[in-house]
């Protein structure tokens, strides 16, 4: 009965937010944020729309599907991925019933794609675009997906996966700042952070199987800082800290677990904690390390080109000699890799407690996704 209470009064509250005039955006945020997110579908198709300011009065009517699909470059690729895509309908949906929303689905991806041709289409766009058209409809699903796609998945969008790639070198530090043995577990197993590729990319919309726990987490995501799914992803890891630390250290046992995501995960202490942690470690304070990470993805084969090639051209104990000095060096930088400061963690640990018990983290996240979301221009990268 507590809760049933406390649901009324959010409720209430959301509702004082959306009528007050201007809608205050900010207390809509803190709502989609705090425990429970926005409760309902009913209050998603009002809320939603006002987290990415898309104006529902105006919306653009939908283009007719024959001239969508004709000559679309996209269109057998969306077909498949979207016949593919059963298991993102509700069980016990009748079939006549879902392939009306696959049709619909497949029009909402083309129609966007059409009018921004700046963006290319990625397997797993679709798992998003699905749970938006399950909670809203195709009218409303198509403006909020074209917003977002402009936006916060704008970096998926892009011809190469350079930039997808770049938001994955966030993962790391993240994970070394609240629990350096999980880290360099990681990174002795070799295990890279592909594992959370399909995560990032479709906002866990593929990878859970439950609705309900998707859409709470897109409450979450859409009132965040478009890097929030990244934390949430290192959010994951180090709640399964003893799992990863009890498997074998090599990158097949560690991928093959990290990649099989546990459906019963505590969604709302993680949510919490995630906000937390994008409190205490921000993307600004992050991005050295995420560039760094990218850098030594490269140097191990590039070394390994310098050496050949100096091979060829020296004699053997020169060699020697300079393989022996970059040992030294080798060792120096793991020295200091393994001292290097982090950023007085325990101080930024102790205060995390008490920013949890406060909500101070939904409060820091509302204020940081406002400064962001009058710009729009997705700075991620400094």
């Amino acid at each position: 009965a507590d809760f049933d209470a406390k649901k009324k009064r959010k409720v209430a509250e959301i509702y004082r937010a959306l009528n007050s005039d201007p809608t205050d955006v900010a207390a809509l945020r803190r709502m989609a944020i705090s425990e429970g997110g926005l409760l309902t579908d009913e209050i998603r198709c009002k809320v939603w729309p006002k987290l990415l300011s898309v104006n529902v009065e105006d919306l653009p009517p939908l283009p007719a599907r024959k001239e969508l699909r004709e000559d679309n470059k996209d269109y057998q690729q969306v077909l498949l991925d979207v016949q593919r895509s059963l298991r993102r309908f509700p069980p016990g949906m009748p079939d006549d019933q879902r392939e009306g929303l696959q049709e619909e689905l497949i029009d909402i991806i083309l129609h966007v794609l059409k009018r921004n041709p700046q963006l290319h289409y990625y397997q797993g766009y679709h798992d998003i675009v699905v749970t938006f058209l399950l909670v809203l409809g195709d009218r409303l699903a198509t403006a909020l997906v074209e917003k977002l796609s402009t936006h916060h998945l704008r970096d998926f969008m892009d011809p190469t996966m350079d930039n997808t790639k770049h938001i994955l070198n966030y993962l790391m530090p993240i994970i070394d700042q609240v629990n350096p043995e999980v880290h360099d577990f990681m990174q002795s197993a070799e295990v890279g952070t592909i594992f959370a590729l399909s995560w990032l990319i479709t906002w866990f919309g593929h990878v859970l199987s439950d609705f309900r726990h998707v859409v709470r987490l897109y409450d979450f995501f859409l009132a965040c800082h478009p890097l929030m799914p990244i934390y949430f992803a290192a959010v994951i890891v180090l709640h399964r800290k003893q799992e990863v630390l009890d498997c074998e250290c090599d990158m097949a046992s560690v991928h093959h677990l990290l990649s099989q995501i546990p459906q019963d995960l505590p969604y709302e202490s993680l949510i919490s904690k995630a906000g937390d942690l994008f409190v205490q470690f921000p993307p600004s304070e992050l991005a050295k390390e995420a560039a760094q990470a990218a850098h030594t993805e490269r140097t191990a084969a590039s070394t390994f080109k310098d050496f050949e090639l100096a091979s060829v051209q020296q004699r053997p104990d020169t060699v020697l000699r300079q393989r022996f000095k970059e040992q030294l060096r080798g060792e120096e930088r793991t020295k200091s890799i393994l001292t290097k400061p982090r950023t007085n963690r325990f101080v930024k640990l102790a205060v995390m407690g008490l920013t949890v018990a406060l909500g101070a983290a939904a409060l820091a996240v509302v204020k940081s996704a406002l400064e962001w979301a009058p710009k729009f221009e997705l700075q991620i990268f400094p």
